[in-house]
C-alpha cells in the first residue's frame, strides 16, 4: 500500500513539472488545484483512500514498533502479559511503560508516546483528505454518488477506528474532521458521539468489498460493537452488531469467517486470511518498499539466537511467567482463584538450566557448575538448574538420566492448556517446524526478562525468504499481517455482551465454542516418536455458569488465555474497571521471579495508569490547546 501510495506522489510531481512547461503555468492559481488536477478522479481517491488503509500498521516515514497497531507495547506489555524482554543495555521507552512511570517529558518514554500520537493522527489527516477531494470529484461530476458513498463510509469508518486508538490510549484527545481549522481544536470536549458516528457510517458499507484489505460492513459492525462497548459498557447496543458478525458476517471480500479448526494455524503466515481472520491488517515483502510493508511494527520481537532460530533478532516482548501459570487447568478448567502461581502447582519455571545441549542417554550428568546438558525434548520443569549448586543446595548430589526422567515424568502429570504452547515458546516444545525450543540460548538475557520467547508472530522455517523481506538486516520483517479482529474476539465479546444481560446460558455456548476449538493439542508431540504429547494438555468445557459473578471471570480468563501476545490485555482491564487491582495482583507475583526485580523494580499501578499521559512535544506544538489528560 505504502509503495502505491509513493507512485502516486511521483505521478503528481511529474505532472506539475509537465504543467511548468506551458506558457500560463504562472497564471495558474495554487489553490486546491492540485487535487482537483490529479486526485480528483475515482482513481486519485482510491490511492488516497489507500494511503489510509497503509496507516492501519502504524508505521509512516522513519516510523515504526512504536506506533505499531498491533499495540504489543500498550496492550500486552503494559497488561503484564509480556514483559519488554531483551536485556538492561537495550531496555529504552518500553521500560518506562512496564514499570508504570512513564511520564510527559520523560526523553525515553515519551519517544514510544509521541510516536504513536503522530501515526494516528497522520492516520487521521490522511482520512480527511480522502472526504476532502471526494467532495471535490462530486462538485467536479467526475465520480458518481454511488462511488463518493464508499469513499466516505470507508473513510469515515477509519478515521472513527483511529480516533477510538488515541481514545483508549489517551480519552482526553482532540478529534479533527475534515473541516477542523490549523489551530481550531480542543481535548476538552468529549469527543465519544462522534466517534461513535464516524464508525456507525461504515456498518452500511456491503459485506462483499471485492478486496480483502478493505473495510466492509461486518468488519465496520465489529469496530462499532469495540467502542460501543469500550467507550460506554453499552453492551445492548453491542449485542446485536456482534450476533450479526458471528450468524452473517463475511470477510471484506465476501468469503465466509468462522472458528478455524486448530489454533495454530490462525498464526501461520499462509492462514493470515483464513477463515478466523474476520479482519487482517495486510503485510507484504519483497515488494520494493524495503520491508516498510512487511511487520515493521513487530520485527523485533523474534527469538535471539545466532542461527537456527527464526529473525534472529531482538528478544523483546518476552511472555511473563504470571500470563504462562495462567494456562494450568484442573480437571480440564482454568483456576480462576489464581491459585495457578501457587508453588505447588507452578511448575513451567525454567530459570537458570542450561539450553542449547543434546542429551546422552549413556552419560551421567552432575548437576552444579559442571552441568552442560540435559533432555531438551522433555517439558519444563520447576526445579531450576540454581537451586541444584552445591552452594545453594550444600550438598554435590549425581544426578542420573533416570531421575532427570522421573523429575521431568512428575511435571509433565500435570495438566495445562495446550493454548500455552502457541502463545509461548518454551523449553522442550516444538517451536514451529524449527525443532525443539531448547530454553535459554534462544533467549538475549534470561536472567534480564526470563526464559520464554513469543511465538504467534513468528514465521516458519520453511517459510524463510518466501514469507519474509530478503537482503534485510533482520528475517524479522514477515508476510505475516497482524489479525485486528479474530472470529474468537468476536465469540468472547459477544459472551461479555450477553453475561452483562443476563444470558448466561448464550455465554457460556460461545465461550464453549471457544474452547472446545481449544481441546485440540494441534500437533505437540515429542520429536523422538512423533506420537506421545509433548505436555499434559487438558482442556475441558464449562458445564455451566452458577452466577454472573463466574460467568464473568470465565470470561475474562478465556480473554486472557485466548487472545494473550495479541495486543488487548490493558483494554480489556480497562473496559471491566479491574486495571489497578488485577495489574498490583500479577505485578506483585512477577516480582517475586528471579527476574522480576530487574523487570519491574519498585513499580506500583495506580488510577492514574489508565492512560497515558499526553506527550509534552504535542502540547508545546499546540500553543496550548491541549491540556494534559492527567
Amino acid at each position: 500500500m505504502k509503495k502505491k501510495f509513493s507512485v502516486l506522489i511521483l505521478i503528481i510531481a511529474a505532472s506539475i513539472i509537465m504543467s511548468a512547461c506551458s506558457e500560463d503555468f504562472l497564471e495558474v492559481r495554487p489553490s486546491d488545484g492540485l487535487n482537483k488536477f490529479v486526485l480528483a478522479t475515482e482513481e486519485g481517491i482510491d490511492a488516497l483512500l489507500i494511503g489510509a488503509y497503509s496507516m492501519l500498521d502504524g508505521v509512516f516515514a522513519s516510523f515504526n514498533w512504536e506506533a505499531a497497531s498491533s499495540n504489543w507495547v500498550y496492550g500486552d506489555i503494559r497488561g503484564l502479559i509480556g514483559n519488554s524482554g531483551t536485556d538492561a543495555g537495550a531496555s529504552d521507552g518500553i521500560f518506562w511503560i512496564q514499570n508504570f512511570s512513564e511520564s510527559a517529558d520523560n526523553i525515553w518514554s515519551t519517544t514510544y508516546l509521541n510516536v504513536k500520537w503522530r501515526s494516528v493522527y497522520e492516520s487521521i489527516s490522511r482520512c480527511n483528505s480522502v472526504i476532502i477531494v471526494t467532495n471535490q470529484a462530486i462538485e467536479e461530476g467526475n465520480i458518481t454518488h454511488e462511488q463518493a458513498d464508499s469513499f466516505y463510509r470507508q473513510a469515515r469508518a477509519l478515521r472513527g477506528w483511529f480516533h477510538f486508538e488515541a481514545w483508549r490510549m489517551w480519552q482526553m484527545v482532540p478529534y479533527i474532521d475534515e473541516n477542523t481549522g490549523l489551530l481550531a481544536f480542543t481535548n476538552t470536549e468529549d469527543i465519544r458521539n462522534k466517534i461513535i458516528a464516524d464508525l456507525q457510517e461504515g456498518i452500511f458499507l456491503p459485506d462483499n468489498m471485492g478486496q480483502i484489505g478493505r473495510f466492509n460492513g461486518t468488519v465496520c459492525k465489529a469496530l462499532l460493537a469495540k467502542a460501543k462497548m469500550q467507550m460506554y459498557l453499552d453492551y445492548e447496543g453491542a449485542l446485536p452488531l456482534l450476533e450479526y458478525v458471528k450468524n452473517s458476517g463475511t470477510k471484506p471480500n465476501g468469503e465466509p469467517i468462522g472458528l478455524a479448526q486448530t489454533y495454530g494455524e490462525i498464526f501461520d503466515i499462509e492462514h493470515r486470511n483464513g477463515i478466523e481472520a474476520v479482519y487482517t491488517v495486510q503485510y507484504s515483502v519483497n515488494d520494493g518498499s524495503g520491508g516498510y510493508n512487511a511487520g515493521y511494527g513487530e520485527v523485533l520481537n523474534f527469538p535471539y539466537k545466532s542461527d537456527e532460530s527464526p529473525g534472529g533478532c531482538c528478544g523483546y516482548f518476552q511472555p511473563t511467567q504470571e500470563f504462562v501459570n495462567s494456562f494450568r487447568t484442573s480437571e480440564g478448567l482454568p483456576l480462576l482463584d489464581f491459585s495457578y502461581n501457587l508453588p505447588s502447582i507452578v511448575d513451567f519455571r525454567d530459570q537458570g538450566v542450561k539450553g542449547g545441549s543434546i542429551w546422552d542417554s549413556t552419560r551421567t550428568y552432575h548437576v552444579g557448575n559442571a552441568c552442560t546438558a540435559y533432555n531438551p525434548a522433555q517439558p519444563f520443569t520447576d526445579l531450576s538448574y540454581e537451586s541444584l549448586i552445591p552452594n545453594n543446595r550444600g550438598n554435590n548430589p549425581l544426578i542420573s538420566p533416570e531421575a532427570w526422567e522421573l523429575k521431568w515424568t512428575e511435571d509433565n502429570s500435570k495438566p495445562t492448556d495446550p493454548r500455552l504452547d502457541w502463545s509461548v515458546g518454551r523449553r522442550g516444545i516444538p517451536y514451529w517446524d524449527w525443532g525443539v525450543h531448547t530454553g535459554s540460548d534462544w533467549i538475549r538475557d534470561q536472567s534480564f526478562a526470563g526464559p520464554y520467547s513469543p511465538k504467534k508472530q513468528v514465521y516458519k522455517k520453511s517459510q524463510e525468504g518466501v514469507y519474509t523481506e530478503v537482503g534485510s538486516w533482520t528475517n524479522g520483517w514477515t508476510a505475516n499481517g497482524y489479525r485486528m479482529i479474530r472470529y474468537a474476539d468476536v465469540l468472547l465479546l459477544l459472551a461479555e455482551c450477553q453475561i452483562e444481560t443476563n444470558d448466561l446460558s448464550g455465554a457460556l455456548t460461545n465461550i464453549n465454542l471457544v474452547r472446545a476449538r481449544a481441546t485440540n493439542p494441534d500437533g505437540f508431540v515429542k520429536e523422538e516418536d512423533g506420537m506421545t504429547l509433548a505436555a499434559n494438555y487438558q482442556v475441558s468445557l464449562y458445564p455451566l455458569f452458577p452466577s454472573k459473578d463466574y460467568a464473568q471471570k470465565a470470561l475474562r480468563m478465556e480473554r486472557k488465555l485466548e487472545l494473550g501476545m495479541e495486543g488487548h490485555r490493558w483494554f480489556d482491564l480497562n473496559r471491566w474497571g479491574i486495571t489497578v487491582s488485577e495489574l498490583n495482583r500479577a505485578l506483585s507475583y512477577e516480582k517475586s521471579t528471579p527476574w522480576g526485580r530487574s523487570m519491574y523494580g519498585n513499580a506500583i499501578v495506580g488510577p492514574e495508569d489508565i492512560t497515558y499521559p499526553i506527550p509534552q512535544r504535542q502540547i508545546d506544538l499546540s500553543n496550548g490547546k491541549l491540556v494534559q489528560n492527567r
